[in-house]
């Protein structure tokens, strides 16, 4: 489906979270504590969001973004339990957050269509592809532009709840009106930093950044457990690994290459370069390469489940 190519009206916005879980959480106090930090205001071209909706399956659901979101009472937050077409025919903007299995459920109800046009759709989910998620929306028909919805990817991650999320925003074809372009840049931006890439590409960025913070835990459990063992606590011992880890990443960030960054601390003889052999001799950098594959090729079958019951073809 291709965008929508009229100019998104101005005025006051409301922004909806379909699926409002941890992620969608963590989105929607990033941009309420954007918001509300007088110290971050900024002058946009264009309408932020004011207004704010909150979509939940269960009560349980209900009272944790009510808890979340009470230190932001000057920004209105509705929270609907199981009304998805309410939330979406009082919203400007979309941001589909359920799990991909449950897209059919969410988007091919009675009056969804409608409520969706002229509207735009931000999905964040693993593996579905835009063209599925229009194809559960019109059951494969051909709209006019005038009577769709524009529908975009982005893939955030968990550091999301901390606002360090590394977010891929699919780069959409045609390009979109570029008050969208910017309004989705911003809305991302309050979570953390932003790439543009191909669609072609969300899988591998949904194995790298997505999946990536559960493997950088990884090795951050194995420094910290290794100091423990010889005799360091537990808790001086994460707190080390961490900034090790951070420090780290602040030299990379700057242009340092990794392996420039191993060099200069492996004196001949020394315990680094000692160390450095086991992790290689382990194939560490290897695995985890590998593991970044794997993911990227589970990531490009999550969203099989909905084209198939779309009957869609990659």
């Amino acid at each position: 489906m291709s965008a929508n190519t009229s100019t998104p009206g101005s005025g006051e916005k409301t922004l909806a979270m379909l699926g409002c879980g941890n992620l969608g959480l963590a989105i929607l106090t990033g941009i309420l504590s954007s918001i509300s930090d007088a110290s971050k205001k900024e002058d946009t071209s264009f309408q932020t969001p004011t207004k704010f909706i909150a979509c939940v399956r269960s009560e349980r659901s209900s009272k944790r973004i009510q808890t979340a979101v009470e230190p932001y009472s000057g920004f209105p937050v509705t929270i609907l339990q199981n009304e998805n077409l309410k939330a979406v025919q009082q919203a400007d903007i979309i941001i589909l957050g359920c799990k991909p299995y449950m897209v059919k459920d969410l988007l091919a109800v009675p009056g969804m269509r409608d409520a969706l046009k002229g509207k735009l759709l931000i999905s964040v989910l693993a593996g579905v592809e835009v063209e599925a998620i229009t194809h559960t929306i019109y059951e494969g028909q051909e709209v006019p532009e005038s009577d769709s919805c524009t529908v975009v990817r982005a893939m955030p991650n968990t550091a999301a709840m901390v606002g360090e999320s590394m977010t891929t925003i699919g780069i959409s074809n045609p390009p979109l009106p570029q008050e969208w372009d910017d309004l989705i840049s911003w809305i991302f931006t309050r979570i953390g930093k932003i790439v543009r890439l191909p669609l072609s590409q969300m899988d591998v960025c949904t194995a790298l950044a997505g999946s990536g913070p559960a493997f950088a835990a990884l090795v951050l459990e194995g420094l910290a457990d290794g100091a423990v063992a010889m005799g360091l606590p537990r808790a001086e011992a994460q707190l080390m690994a961490c900034q090790v880890l951070r420090g780290t990443v602040s030299m990379a960030e700057k242009g340092e290459h990794p392996s420039i960054i191993k060099d200069k601390i492996s004196s001949p003889g020394g315990c680094t370069i000692g160390g450095l052999l086991v992790l290689e001799e382990a194939a560490v950098r290897g695995t985890l390469a590998r593991s970044v594959r794997e993911a990227t090729c589970i990531a490009s079958e999550l969203g099989k489940g909905v084209q198939r019951v779309n009957g869609t073809r990659r």
